[in-house]
């Protein structure tokens, strides 16, 4: 049974970083654009909604302060690893060398339930933004076609439904991830351009109309609303309040999972010991703040109350910061958002997906999971079988599962991955502080212990419904572990062959610094 906790030795991560078949043609900026790309969109542009009518009302504001908060300490926990183990599969890489391969695997485990939950999330959004566009050039989609089957039936109808535009865009975004990093890296920068001056665009839009409104602040109050409970087909849960807002953080959480995300894409960056740090703290920062910015916007443009799905609205909890400009009566703002938002979405799910591509790859060279995960293509440098098999699971289970589960399901990953990740930086000091760290989290024992409370407090204060389908997945984790990843491991059956084994000479410092 100690077996489960062998440890992938330095030296094999030495070699990972020689022999890998993945270009690196990621500068500072390129990692910091993609950090931006996939926090940018998941929580300004499809979480506003959910957050404030399910959870905290107009102190959503608040409930980005907590998440960005608990962000802060795995930011800095995340940077540490990143400067030390310049690798893809970002903590699932980092406990491996560090605390074990029970350990390790079941933290790639949580990251694929966060990755995969995150793209699944956002194309269900960006399926309600691009539903909103057809509108405007009056072309309207069926509801059957733009509808998961339970939120179909919920609201009356029978028959047979899907997302389809979810289903579509996970296609159209593998098609952009196979030809190459390079050139999604470029698509993706422009996309964050456009994005960043939309959001710009929509903070003082939005600050303008409401303190031009005959009663300005009549949306913020009360800021905190009363405790309440809201049914919605047969499920109940408490809403508002102080709860609220820690809730709220809660389910809001996956908003942050771009810097994440920068972290998974350390074996393509060019110098990765320094700018793949720089570039985790850096999109952190920027969007924390923009994220309490819109969250007042929106929710002193329009009533939190009307977000609710089967209300007046229903179709704005899934595209909120559009929709509130057109309640305000400034449709046309509405069209600059909408078109923005439906564009800069692609760059999150791009990424997501990415993401998740590189999480497989680092698990499939230690032979947890299947070897067609770790085959690159050697013109394009990405691993295209994998991203072929992610998007059809992917796009399946978009077009057919309800945003609000998928979100809670992705936050419970998110903050499990966070939790593991403080923990494992604080025993890899412990163990070898006489490794080159590029970067060290200060005052580390208070960081790590702030960042695993509040990490694990806010997994509790997600739905009952999220947790029991996280554990769920969990145990299933631990049951795929024992019947094939610890039997096909390449540490536990000694194979130091071209993935784990260093070559003789020591790592060239120009690769890495």
């Amino acid at each position: 049974m100690s077996k489960i906790w062998v440890k992938k030795p330095m030296s094999a991560y030495e070699a990972d970083i020689k022999k890998s078949q993945l270009k690196r043609v990621l500068g500072k900026w390129s990692l910091t654009a993609i950090g931006i790309g996939a926090i940018i969109g998941g929580g300004i542009f499809v979480l506003t909604g959910t957050g404030a009518y399910y959870n905290a009302g107009p102190a959503l504001a608040l409930s980005f302060v907590i998440a960005g908060i608990a962000c802060v300490f795995a930011a800095l926990c995340y940077a540490e690893f990143a400067s030390i183990l310049p690798v893809e599969g970002s903590a699932y890489a980092y406990a491996y060398g560090t605390v074990g391969e029970i350990f390790a695997w079941i933290i790639g485990w949580g990251l694929i339930l966060e990755y995969a939950m995150g793209s699944m999330t956002v194309a269900v959004s960006w399926s309600g933004y691009f539903a909103k566009l057809l509108k405007m050039f009056g072309l309207h989609l069926p509801a059957y076609l733009t509808s998961d089957p339970q939120t179909y039936i919920a609201a009356g109808n029978s028959g047979f439904s899907m997302n389809l535009p979810a289903f579509l865009i996970v296609f159209f975004v593998i098609s952009i991830l196979v030809r190459g990093t390079k050139g999604a890296a470029k698509a993706n920068n422009f996309i964050v351009i456009l994005k960043v001056s939309a959001i710009i665009f929509v903070i003082i839009a939005g600050a303008y109309i409401i303190l031009n409104s005959a009663d300005p602040f009549k949306n913020w109050i009360p800021f905190i609303p009363e405790p309440t409970t809201i049914t919605e087909n047969g499920v109940s849960h408490s809403a508002y309040g102080i709860a609220g807002v820690v809730a709220g953080a809660s389910a809001i959480f996956f908003a942050y999972v771009g810097f994440d995300a920068v972290s998974t894409q350390a074996g393509e960056a060019i110098n990765p010991k320094k700018d793949v740090p720089f570039a985790i703290i850096a999109s952190l920062i920027i969007c924390t703040l923009l994220y309490i910015l819109v969250s007042l916007v929106l929710t002193g443009m329009m009533h939190y109350t009307d977000f609710n799905p089967l209300g007046k609205y229903p179709d704005a909890i899934k595209a909120p910061v559009a929709y509130a400009f057109d309640i305000a009566g400034y449709a046309w703002a509405g069209y600059i958002i909408t078109i923005a938002a439906t564009v800069g979405l692609i760059s999150v799910l791009m990424v997501m997906i990415m993401g998740q591509s590189r999480i497989f790859l680092g698990m499939s060279k230690d032979g947890l999971i299947p070897a067609t995960f770790s085959k690159v293509n050697p013109k394009t440098g990405v691993p295209t079988k994998n991203l072929l098999i992610l998007g059809v699971v992917i796009a399946i289970i978009a077009s057919l599962t309800p945003i609000n589960d998928l979100a809670h399901m992705t936050s419970f990953g998110t903050l499990f991955a966070f939790t593991m990740v403080c923990v494992a930086v604080w025993v890899l000091r412990v163990k070898e502080p006489h490794l080159q760290r590029n970067f060290k989290v200060p005052a580390l024992p208070v960081i790590a212990c702030s960042g695993i409370a509040i990490n694990v407090y806010l997994i509790f204060n997600l739905s009952k419904e999220a947790q029991m389908y996280s554990f769920a997945w969990l145990i299933i984790g631990f049951f795929v572990y024992f019947l094939y990843s610890k039997k096909h491991s390449k540490l536990q059956k000694g194979e130091y062959g071209e993935t784990f084994k260093a070559e003789q000479e020591p790592l060239e410092k120009p690769d890495l610094d």
